[in-house]
């Protein structure tokens, strides 16, 4: 066995057995809710759990490359939260997250000691002038900002290369099978959630930038209704698509987290006052329902769930339908969304003439806003590139994303276009299909469908599904229309519940 390997193994047992002066508080797979509870019977503390996750990414970081920074102020929150719960103060109402600590994917601003540079050197040093919109609502929610996640640099918008790497993380590494993808953008965040570095953590998506990395490394990701969640603070691609979502073990405590984060704000304000009408009265933990399969319409389309037969992939999501429906579910198979072979078709369907023009005046916006920073534009960040091209692996990754964004224009007649299609495309599509069979979802494997969704800023859960042959984790997508979470978090908690698919990381090599 590899030593670094080793190492980490002979960490983990030490680390599951007990939380060091918690008095026997069991930390590996915790929830929000067992935290809380620790909280409050005195068998834990916020800073003895923010000192518990500082020694896990101490221990595991340097095998699975999950954080670029913890926050040096995370103990000192933690303190105060501590000091909060014990001397009873109730100026503001104690929830589900105070004193809970939350990584944040890198690109998700915070106007702390934290950077904040989308994984790469060319932001490292900038100062932003607030904290996200998200961190904003966590703050006053008394959870405790823990540090940054890992993640595709740019959110693979740079070349497409994909695969969990960032300039400053190095290569994301799947805590289940080592030599397995990750997948990305929000590598980091998953990677965390997995291992148990946190028990929440922020992502963002684009186009399956939760849904992947949540998929394959075993645990749930929510991606929100665009909108839903403020993008005001995080270094942005496209206004039309990007969604901040929470990525945690259980659908729970990812809902605990939506509740949290979701909200008008006056600084993303057209998107976020159009989806405030979604927000149920009373939060979404209402929707935490162990039937709530039932009854439900569920689509499987065609064109997802091309696994040969006799797969473990093939008997396990035949396995699942079967399971919903004995959970009462109205299961349709062999559906049609029509155009699908487009609306997959990245290259052709009008997301590369409009996506990078949208990259290029959103980036731009958000770097001028910057009390200082290195880079004042894409152009710079390109330069930047050029000078380092050692630190941010020109040679293998390149940077064929920025360099065609640099040369758009704005939005012209042909992106006009490409966005007029492509809401065609999505109107007489997945749409479509779920109001003339009056679906309350479509289930997919993994963010096979994540295309489809965000074209039209559609919402989905993934959920733990199962394992391959070499034990490399795959999971169930549940998506819908546009503020479907309500109905989403009933199927995806009550499948949770009857399935206990995820397992612990095995960290095979």
């Amino acid at each position: 066995m590899p030593r670094p390997l080793l190492a980490v193994l002979v960490a983990a047992l030490v680390l599951v057995l007990e939380l060091p002066g918690a008095h026997g508080f069991q930390i590996e797979e915790a929830t929000v809710a067992s935290i809380q509870i620790g909280f409050n019977n005195g068998s834990l503390t916020s800073v003895e759990l923010v000192q518990f996750y500082l020694d896990r990414i101490s221990n595991f970081n340097p095998l699975l490359h999950a954080v670029i920074e913890v926050n040096p102020d995370a103990l000192r929150q933690a303190a105060r939260a501590d000091a909060e719960r014990c001397s009873g103060r109730r100026h503001r109402a104690i929830g589900a997250l105070h004193g809970v600590p939350v990584l944040l994917k890198d690109n998700i601003a915070t106007r702390d000691a934290l950077n904040t540079t989308a994984g790469s050197f060319a932001l490292l040093g900038s100062v932003v002038r607030r904290d996200a919109g998200v961190v904003r609502r966590l703050r006053r929610a008394g959870a405790v900002v823990l540090g940054k996640a890992n993640m595709d640099e740019w959110a693979n918008f740079r070349s497409f290369s994909g695969g969990g790497w960032s300039a400053r993380g190095g290569k994301g590494r799947n805590p289940y099978v080592l030599s397995a993808t990750p997948c990305g953008s929000s590598t980091g965040s998953a990677i965390a959630a997995a291992a148990s570095m946190a028990a929440v953590t922020l992502g963002t998506e684009t186009d399956g930038s939760i849904l992947c990395p949540a998929s394959l490394n075993s645990v749930v990701g929510i991606k929100p209704t665009v909108g839903l969640t403020s993008r005001a603070g995080v270094i942005p691609i496209t206004p039309r698509q990007d969604t901040i979502g929470p990525i945690c073990r259980t659908v729970a405590d990812a809902v605990h987290v939506l509740d949290t984060i979701v909200g008008y704000d006056a600084l993303d304000a057209i998107a976020t006052m159009q989806a405030s009408k979604y927000i149920p009265r009373g939060g979404y933990m209402q929707f935490l329902k162990k039937d709530g399969l039932r009854g439900k319409r569920i689509g499987v389309p065609n064109g997802f769930f091309n696994f040969p037969n006799g797969t473990v992939q093939q008997m396990v999501y035949e396995q699942h339908l079967s399971t919903m429906r004995k959970q009462g579910a109205i299961v349709i198979e062999n559906l049609d969304i029509e155009n699908l072979s487009v609306l997959l078709d990245f290259q052709n369907n009008g997301q590369l003439i409009a996506l990078p023009a949208e990259f290029k005046l959103s980036l731009n916006s958000y770097l001028s806003n910057l009390l200082y920073s290195p880079v004042r534009s894409l152009a710079e960040i390109i330069a930047f590139n050029n000078a380092h091209p050692v630190e941010e692996n020109m040679k293998e990754n390149g940077q064929t994303v920025f360099l065609v964004a640099e040369n758009t224009t704005g939005i012209g007649a042909s992106e006009r276009e490409a966005i007029s299609q492509l809401n065609k495309l999505s109107a007489n599509g997945l749409k479509k299909l779920m109001r003339e069979h009056e679906l309350d979802a479509i289930v997919t494997p993994n963010n096979a469908a994540s295309s489809v969704l965000a074209i039209d800023g559609l919402p989905a859960i993934t959920v733990p599904a199962g394992y391959g042959k070499l034990g490399v984790p795959f999971g169930l997508c549940f998506s819908g229309l546009r503020g479907y979470e309500p109905r989403l978090i009933e199927m995806a908690y009550a499948f949770e519940h009857v399935t206990m698919a995820r397992k612990m990381p095995t960290f095979l090599p």
